[in-house]
């Protein structure tokens, strides 16, 4: 026993097998293999390496935006002139990344707390009873009370009075003058993992730039102020269409760096989307089409509380930053390296199935690949007390004469031990110095 364990830790430390390789010279397995590893590499270098970029590591950044809008609006609606600024058209004020731009309104002033008839072609009735008191229709504007006004047949609610009436859009719209309003965008990104942080005002943009500057896509691409028929334009929208019943439009900032070259040449680009609506879409037939929501100016006359509704059309205008910075990295390319040498082993595959199964020569192949062993024999191997382990099929056979005639005779461990270094431990039989070569397959 100690014996055998002995010889299975020398053959463990001291000895080192290969696998067996077959030279094969046929012209058609040996273009087919080219062809692959051909594939492969252009695969490695152009994809993974060229276009991936392979070979660096990412990261994504942590973001802001800061948004001001700047212009004046002005509307003369039935001999009332009035002016609009910032404060007027822009939802939220606080300069958010989200936010809305009035283009249209509907307003409904001096509306106050009361009884009042409903809107013609809301809760028709002919008398009381078509009016259930007490409940709520959800297209309705209050609290029905069950009674029937005969001078508009239809059923009064307790509600804001007089109830808004929007069936007519103004058209135009009455803020057309909002295509001259102006954009600043001031967004700030921080690229955590490589340790940059990075603002849209780059260098060369000062506040004498700013003051005079107005973005365009060839002329001025860094300026951060844009004029809002612009943007428009850029997201293929028309602004008298989407200023009438509003919409929602994208502005992305987009940051993709390069850190293997100097941070100054990571600068933002922007691209603009509608969001909502289609506009090369022309069915009118659309439920729910643009973007409204509504509003209300609370205040007191009189003592009696009243207010101002204004519902609101306009573009909704969202700023989304995306971003990707690349560095130079050594495990990602080793990794990349090594997935690539391991696609290499393809072209062994393929070239073994067209020689073991097409080729009309397959059976001289297989018998040239493969080493089969004889059973029989290696039963009377066994039955004359041979130690079966150490018997080996390569194409580079070792002989250990004193190490097998110990162990067949069962002498002492100490004088069947060979230094794998010595003359008996390397010696060579004739049929491991002859090598496997295929003659060429015409």
């Amino acid at each position: 026993m100690k014996c055998q364990i002995t010889n299975a830790l020398s053959d463990f430390f001291f000895e080192y097998e290969t696998p067996r390789q077959v030279l094969v010279r046929n012209r058609r397995v040996g273009v087919v293999c080219r062809l692959i590893q051909l594939g492969v590499l252009a695969y490695i270098i152009g994809w993974v390496f060229i276009y991936e970029k392979g070979y660096q590591s990412t990261d994504t950044a942590v973001s802001s935006v800061f948004t001001k809008m700047k212009g004046v609006g002005y509307t003369n609606v039935t001999g009332e002139e009035r002016v609009w600024d910032v404060a007027d058209y822009v939802f939220p004020p606080q300069g958010d990344s989200s936010f809305v731009v009035m283009t249209n309104y509907i307003i409904t002033e001096g509306q106050k707390m009361g009884k009042c008839p409903e809107l013609p072609g809301k809760h028709n009735c002919s008398s009381d009873a078509d009016c259930e008191g007490g409940s709520f229709k959800r297209t309705g504007h209050g609290h029905m009370t069950g009674v029937c006004d005969n001078a508009t047949k239809t059923c009064e609610v307790l509600a804001w009075c007089p109830v808004e009436n929007d069936h007519n859009i103004p058209d135009p719209p009455l803020l057309k003058s909002a295509e001259n309003y102006t954009l600043f965008i001031k967004n700030s990104v921080t690229f955590p993992i490589f340790g940059v942080t990075r603002s849209n005002l780059v260098e060369g943009i000062d506040a004498t730039y700013i003051n005079k500057c107005l973005h365009n896509t060839r002329d001025s691409p860094l300026c951060p102020i844009f004029r809002l028929g612009d943007i428009v334009k850029e997201s293929g929208f028309n602004f008298e269409t989407i200023a009438k019943v509003g919409g929602a439009i994208g502005i992305v900032v987009d940051w993709t760096c390069n850190f293997d070259v100097d941070v100054k040449y990571c600068k933002p680009t922007y691209n603009f989307h509608g969001l909502y609506g289609n506009p090369s879409e022309t069915d009118k037939a659309r439920a729910s089409v643009g973007y409204n929501f509504r509003y209300a100016k609370h205040y007191m006359e009189d003592k009696v509380p009243k207010r101002t509704l204004l519902k609101v059309f306009g573009i909704r205008i969202d700023i989304i930053v995306q971003s990707l910075a690349r560095k130079f990295d050594i495990i990602p390319t080793l990794t990349a390296i090594g997935s690539g040498v391991g696609i290499f082993g393809v072209a062994t595959v393929v070239c073994d199935l067209v020689l073991l199964y097409l080729l009309p020569k397959r059976e001289f192949y297989k018998n040239m690949k493969f080493k089969y062993t004889d059973t029989h024999g290696q039963h009377d191997s066994e039955s004359l007390g041979l130690d079966t382990s150490s018997v080996y099929f390569a194409s580079e056979a070792k002989t250990r004469p004193g190490q097998d005639t110990a162990r067949s005779n069962g002498n002492s461990c100490a004088s069947v031990m060979q230094d794998p270094d010595s003359e008996a431990g390397s010696t060579e039989t004739e049929e491991s110095k002859t090598s496997t070569n295929i003659p060429l397959q015409k």
